[in-house]
């Protein structure tokens, strides 16, 4: 898998991944305590309001990004956003208003929302072989499962030789070296399609049309709903599992979210041999399948009132949940470079960044507010309905084989034009047959 890391470009762009999202994990941990300094009791209702603002700025930002992105050089929007990043974390340590926190989370997550499409899609373009593409999204995926397993332990250790505003300043460092790193590189310039015209509204939901046009990414939006149901289970009632049904001390909340990232990063080491031998449609839904049978299992462990095994079958369930997130997630990208051409990957990327965290939107309240009100078993059987009807989805919709060529006819394009190369003149244009993409030469 390390050997995609002989590319120069991409070595730099993943070491700017790297140090970017440690940057961002010292962050998490430094605005729960400035939350608890400024609301006290409230912090937690600060917290989630922020992380509620962070979803609306995903889900917002990147489709407007999307749609001027093919204007604006590459780099500079990447090294752009990362700027606004470590400025806006440079301000947080002197907030001591609520509202302050929220504007400056806005404006953090808002210039996420423009750095990622625009760096996923300069991955895609820097690596044009399909193995060393999925290599790198393999070492995406390990990448952000170690940063959410050792970040804040790096924070415990940070923490007890100085106060939590100088994590900012890690932050700070963070964003400026991805910046130094994306500068150190040449990256493919945008390839326009041709100047969009109209509204902003229009340019920027024209990413997603494209997206919920092609049957492959309509599935993948439904399987971005799986994933999310059994992410929010996690993320939002690991504590709620650990410390008031299990009894279990605080650290093993630690442990319970170190199994979910096992799971994950097990699987994305596997994955690139795998999808050499198996197609992503069988991998991604095996994967909600997977998700599915571990509901079963929780709503069991949920259920149970007493017994020493429910603590390691919580943990097998987190580990499971983890890596059925990684089946799905890890090949993602994949679908989107082959559904699309260079000059609209980057407003596909953007897309999906913005529906899959709509997804997100819709299951952090399930997660969190149905099981305060309702207990935790409604909680999880609501969130296993989620994942079931929306893995059933996905493989309705997905055709069976997928990809597979598709005769079709130009009868725009000239005579020595590239993409004709393997196309025979016929009456009215010229017929050739390839897998299906959505790009400028294909409506």
């Amino acid at each position: 898998m390390l050997s995609v890391l002989r590319d120069r470009a991409y070595r730099h762009l993943f070491a700017a991944q790297i140090v970017a999202l440690v940057g961002a994990g010292l962050a998490t941990v430094a605005l729960g305590l400035l939350a608890y300094d400024i609301a006290g009791a409230d912090a937690g209702s600060v917290l989630g309001t922020a992380l509620a603002i962070k979803m609306l700025a995903y889900v917002l930002i990147a489709p407007a990004v999307g749609a001027v992105a093919d204007r604006l050089p590459r780099r500079a929007l990447l090294v752009g956003a990362d700027l606004i990043r470590a400025g806006t974390a440079l301000v947080l340590p002197f907030v001591d208003q609520v509202w302050q926190v929220y504007l400056l989370i806005f404006l953090l997550q808002a210039a996420s929302a423009a750095f990622m499409p625009a760096f996923q899609t300069a991955i895609a373009d820097v690596l044009c072989d399909e193995r060393d593409y999925t290599r790198a999204l393999s070492l995406s995926r390990l990448a952000y499962d170690l940063e959410t397993m050792l970040s804040p332990a790096l924070a415990a250790v940070l923490l007890s030789a100085m106060s939590y505003n100088w994590l900012f300043t890690g932050t700070v460092a963070g964003f400026l070296a991805s910046a130094a790193l994306v500068v150190s590189v040449a990256l493919p310039s945008p390839r326009p399609a041709g100047r969009r015209t109209g509204a902003l509204y229009a340019r920027a939901t024209a990413g997603s049309r494209r997206f919920l046009a092609v049957p492959r990414l309509r599935a993948l939006l439904a399987l971005d709903l799986v994933v999310a149901a059994a992410g929010a289970v996690v993320l939002v009632n690991t504590v709620v599992y650990v410390r008031d049904h299990l009894g279990r001390p605080a650290g093993d909340v630690a442990l319970a979210l170190g199994a979910y990232g096992t799971g994950s990063m097990a699987v994305a080491l596997a994955l690139p041999r795998l999808l050499a031998r198996v197609s992503d449609r069988a991998v991604m839904l095996r994967g909600a399948l997977l998700t599915a049978v571990v509901f079963a299992g929780l709503a069991a462990i949920t259920a149970a009132g007493e017994g020493g095994w429910r603590w390691p079958a919580l943990l097998g369930a987190w580990a499971a949940f983890g890596a059925a997130s990684s089946m799905v997630l890890t090949p993602a990208g994949r679908l989107i470079r082959r559904s699309s051409g260079p000059a609209e990957r980057t407003e596909l990327f953007a897309a999906q960044f913005s529906l899959s965290h709509g997804c997100w939107l819709l299951t952090y309240p399930l997660a969190g507010w149905l099981g305060a009100a309702a207990g935790l078993q409604a909680a999880v059987v609501a969130l296993a309905t989620v994942a079931c009807a929306a893995g059933v989805l996905a493989a309705r919709t997905w055709p069976t084989h997928d990809p597979r060529p598709v005769p079709h006819l130009h009868t725009d394009l000239v005579a020595g034009h590239p993409h004709l190369s393997d196309a025979v003149p016929v009456t009215g244009g010229w017929r050739h047959s390839h897998d299906p993409v959505l790009d400028a030469l294909h409506r």
